[in-house]
């Protein structure tokens, strides 16, 4: 059971009921999370509000999700590893195998694995990257852009394994385990 409440949308007030209709328009169901996180709509809010943009952002979908289950499993958050290993076979077209293979920070395409690699020292860093590491991402093929929102994905992706964590959020997810 959550530490949070899971504010169900059916019962939510104001800017949370907002803030969880619209998810529930979006995605077509409202996750445990954002339930939880509705009981501050101002952090429902900034979460919906960061993601959105970095979603709209240049890397795919798929090395978004790859970093999403780098950064989960570094964080050891079941959690985000079961919603981010659903969504990335499911709607980001992974396979199970490269699923799997970014836990680790692998993946079969140059560019996506230089994007977890330069993940994985930001995440290992907590952002202390040196003059190097950016260096070794431009030669790997990623521009500035793209190093850019790496570390905004880093950020989003840790912020809500720290969340769900700290919540103990009930996994809604096919569940998997770090």
């Amino acid at each position: 059971m959550s530490r949070l409440p899971l504010i169900q949308p059916e019962t939510a007030g104001g800017q949370a009921a907002e803030l969880l209709a619209a998810v529930q328009k979006a995605l077509g169901l409202t996750p445990n999370m954002t339930k939880a996180m509705a009981n501050s709509p101002a952090v429902l809010k900034s979460y919906l509000e960061f993601s959105g943009a970095l979603a709209g952002g240049v890397l795919p979908a798929a090395v978004r999700e790859r970093i999403a289950l780098l950064v989960a499993q570094e964080n050891g958050c079941d959690y985000c590893l079961s919603a981010h290993t659903y969504i990335g076979t499911k709607l980001a077209g992974l396979s199970g195998d490269e699923a799997e293979a970014a836990r680790s920070g692998r993946a079969g395409e140059p560019k996506a694995e230089a994007a977890l690699a330069f993940a994985a020292t930001v995440l290992r860093t907590r952002g202390g990257i040196e003059d190097a590491d950016v260096k070794t991402a431009r030669q790997a093929g990623l521009s500035d852009e793209e190093i850019a929102e790496v570390v905004g994905h880093v950020a989003l992706n840790v912020f809500t394994n720290y969340f769900n964590k700290a919540a103990d959020t009930e996994i809604d997810w096919p569940v998997v385990r770090h």
